[in-house]
């Protein structure tokens, strides 16, 4: 299973760690699918912990142009190479897209053959839905053996 968001943040740009701006959701939500205390432990051992529960991480694009964080200044995108993905990952399944500017490319993963879905951003900027309601999703999304 592979988890596709926009682009790094500021923060985690600067840390260069995924999902580093700590009001983002990402490690708890995704600790609590797995079952495991990802915001709690260092990232290599998130990332081990991730990838030992079948899960990889990675971007919709390559480089962009932006202005702080979030997706709506995205300009100037660049797109990483997901046609490569039926070569490099070919156990790979699912796509699950973290946001809606990330699931922008839903459609061309479809037609590689991949099942696609999207769930809701875990980013701080969308606030407009519980914690809750954003796991009970993640957890339809990422259950083992889905």
């Amino acid at each position: 299973m592979l988890v596709l968001g926009s682009f790094p943040s500021t923060a985690s740009l600067v840390a260069q760690q995924y999902y580093a701006h700590p009001q983002n959701q990402f490690w708890r939500i995704l600790g609590a699918v797995i079952e495991q205390p990802l915001k709690e432990m260092d990232y290599a051992s998130r990332i081990a912990a991730v990838q030992a529960a079948g899960i990889a991480i990675w971007d919709v694009f390559a480089t962009c142009e932006r202005t702080g964080s979030l997706d709506s200044a995205i300009r100037e995108a660049r797109p990483n190479d997901l046609r490569a993905l039926r070569t490099v990952a070919p156990a790979l399944r699912r796509i699950c897209f973290n946001g809606r500017m990330a699931a922008k490319r839903i459609r061309e993963v479809e037609a590689f053959g991949f099942e696609a879905m999207v769930l809701p951003s875990t980013s701080p900027a969308h606030a407009g839905m519980s914690f809750e309601h954003k796991l009970a999703a993640w957890q339809a999304a990422l259950a083992p053996g889905f």
